[in-house]
């Protein structure tokens, strides 16, 4: 679990390239492997290796090949899912987008930066509208600043790509009936998200009060995919002013199984969007 992107010198620790590093170590661990061995087997030191699977240095496809081939993995969706996820960081490392001089934190900048390359995203919110999903109206009551609320704004794009990032939210009661910004403000936003609903990528479902307590309700998180489900996926979780990234194993499994407790004991998309709407009109 890290609470932000570290570095050393000139070099940086990604969130993609840790969790690629970590599932490279798992691996080799469990063959029963050295450093030192795996450095021989890419006729490279084992200070190369252990910047590797700290995810400082961002990692070739022919050296993943290579790990896989000395720590005999061949199932061919794991090595695809290691070489995915290593393209995708080499990609992030050095690209240049809106994130770039958007005014966030450095680790909401860093997701923003996942969230551009991510296939899908599972998110739970219990204090705000995804910000996915928000209005203009409501980021400005959040942060006035103009050039916040466009960053925010830009992260939208990602729902209208080709293809399009999958989103799958569950919100909380609590969240839809507080007023942020005023009643118009907030009926605008109740009424965008029964809109954006309605897209075959989004699906916006409703835990409400009646469904009681849930485990999960003390924080916010969203698991972040970028290949097949489960595969290689992240958490970020929103706990106030120090948000905190899971970088696999059973942390993120555990939170994917909460998710989906959670999902259960919600409204259907239909039934939410028609408590949605209900709520806009009653304000």
């Amino acid at each position: 679990m890290t609470a932000s992107q570290p570095t050393q010198g000139n070099s940086t620790s990604t969130v993609l390239g840790r969790r690629l590093g970590g599932e490279l170590t798992r691996l080799r661990t469990t063959a029963g492997l050295t450093q030192t061995q795996a450095a021989k087997t890419l006729s490279a030191s084992t200070g190369k290796i252990a910047k590797m699977e700290g995810g400082w240095v961002p990692i070739r496809d022919p050296d993943i090949r290579a790990l896989c081939d000395l720590y005999n993995v061949d199932d061919p969706a794991v090595v695809g899912g290691l070489l995915e996820l290593a393209r995708i960081d080499r990609e992030r490392r050095k690209a240049k987008g809106w994130w770039n001089d958007a005014p966030f934190s450095p680790p909401m900048k860093e997701y923003a930066i996942l969230e551009s390359a991510a296939r899908a995203i599972k998110t739970w919110q219990v204090a705000f509208i995804p910000g996915l999903l928000q209005t203009s109206g409501y980021v400005r009551a959040l942060n006035p600043d103009d050039h916040f609320v466009q960053a925010r704004l830009a992260r939208q794009r990602r729902l209208v790509d080709d293809p399009p990032l999958q989103l799958n939210a569950l919100v909380y009661e609590a969240v839809l009936r507080n007023l942020v910004g005023g009643t118009e403000v907030m009926r605008q936003q109740l009424e965008h998200l029964v809109s954006v609903s309605q897209q075959p990528n989004v699906s916006v479902r409703v835990l409400p009060f009646s469904a009681g307590a849930q485990l999960g309700m003390g924080c916010g998180f969203s698991l972040i995919s970028f290949a097949e489900p489960g595969a290689m996926d992240l958490v970020y979780m929103q706990v106030p002013r120090h948000p905190l990234w899971l970088e696999g194993g059973e942390g993120v499994a555990d939170h994917d199984e909460l998710f989906e407790g959670i999902a259960q004991q919600a409204l259907s998309e239909s039934d939410s969007r028609a408590f949605i709407s209900s709520l806009s009109k009653g304000l």
